[in-house]
């Protein structure tokens, strides 16, 4: 074989080699899918040919190197931001107030009125009286009754409930239970069957009743307590127990008022003998020993030289000497705590 006729390995054409595409195109970025294709030029004997390409601009790069999942990122995130402020915008605007056609009554639908059941209108009109009205009959309102004016009754006013804010002048009222969460003032009089007060009461005027029950009165400061008619304590009858000796053989004796103050009548028998006659127990004993004021009642009590021992419990009324025989008296006590 001839020299010229074998083929050298330079004078050999090259074979382009095919390079396989990424199975996943999309994931790469137009750079590198640009930088792979002038790999491959390169490697042909016309890229030595081909002049050098100009040097792309930073911005360019950088709009390459953006794939397409973070441009569909970018836009969602502008349509939400859009959807959000336009609701925001909805939001803050206030809403229409809804208009009420008016109209007005002609005269065949007054006649229409005065003669039948009929409606007039729907709920959406406004029925408008200039003149004066006068309602024979009853009148119903379904819905709220709006008074701009004054609201003059000749008759009563019943309902389950009746809720005032303002000011309220009741030229008579008649009330069955009036409960006060607050304070209440009362300037005129006053006329009530009962009236319980839970609080503290203040009065700084003359205050009348026919009966006051308290469970205890205080006065306080420089009061004074003024009784123009009797003073009468009440109560339960205390207990008494005799001494049989000092009243004497046959002797008796008997208890009649309160704690506070009533008689105690004796009758002596035969050959009474000194100390206490009887004893008187309290039905509710005091803290402390009160004081036992005594007083002789008849001639019998008198000559007798009576004195009082006393404890929380009760008091004795006992004589210093026999008291006198087969005779009838009595003593009078009052007792303060």
């Amino acid at each position: 074989m001839d020299e010229n006729e074998k083929s050298t390995p330079s004078e050999q054409p090259e074979t382009s080699q095919v390079e396989q595409a990424p199975a996943d195109a999309l994931s790469r970025t137009p750079d590198e899918i640009e930088e792979e294709q002038a790999t491959q030029a390169a490697s042909t004997p016309a890229a030595a040919n081909q002049p050098e390409e100009k040097k792309q601009s930073g911005i360019k790069k950088l709009f390459r190197k953006m794939n397409v999942y973070f441009l569909l990122f970018l836009l969602v995130v502008l349509i939400a931001g859009v959807i959000t402020t336009v609701n925001y915008l909805n939001s803050q605007k206030e809403p229409e107030a809804p208009a009420i056609a008016g109209g007005e009554l002609t005269e065949e639908q007054l006649r229409e009125l005065a003669t039948t059941d009929s409606s007039v209108g729907d709920v959406s009109q406004t029925l408008t009286i200039k003149g004066n009205a006068v309602i024979d009959g009853q009148t119903l309102m379904r819905g709220n009754l709006n008074i701009a004016g004054n609201l003059q009754t000749g008759g009563s006013i019943t309902g389950p409930s009746l809720t005032i804010s303002g000011t309220s002048n009741l030229g008579q009222a008649q009330i069955n239970t009036l409960q006060v969460a607050g304070d209440m003032a009362i300037q005129g009089n006053t006329s009530g069957q009962n009236l319980s007060i839970a609080g503290t009461s203040t009065f700084n005027g003359p205050m009348t009743a026919s009966q006051i029950t308290v469970s205890q009165l205080i006065i306080s400061g420089n009061g004074g307590l003024q009784v123009p008619n009797h003073i009468s304590f009440t109560g339960a009858t205390p207990n008494r127990s005799v001494n049989q000796a000092q009243l004497g053989t046959g002797g008796t004796a008997s208890v009649s008022g309160s704690d506070t103050a009533g008689t105690v009548n004796i009758t002596t028998g035969n050959s009474p003998a000194a100390g206490c006659m009887v004893r008187i127990a309290f039905t509710q004993r005091y803290a402390t020993p009160p004081r036992v004021l005594v007083t002789p009642v008849g001639s019998g009590g008198g000559l007798t030289q009576h004195y009082v021992e006393r404890d929380q419990i009760g008091f004795s009324i006992c004589s210093s000497t026999p008291a006198p025989g087969n005779h009838s008296f009595g003593f009078d006590y009052f007792v303060m705590g």
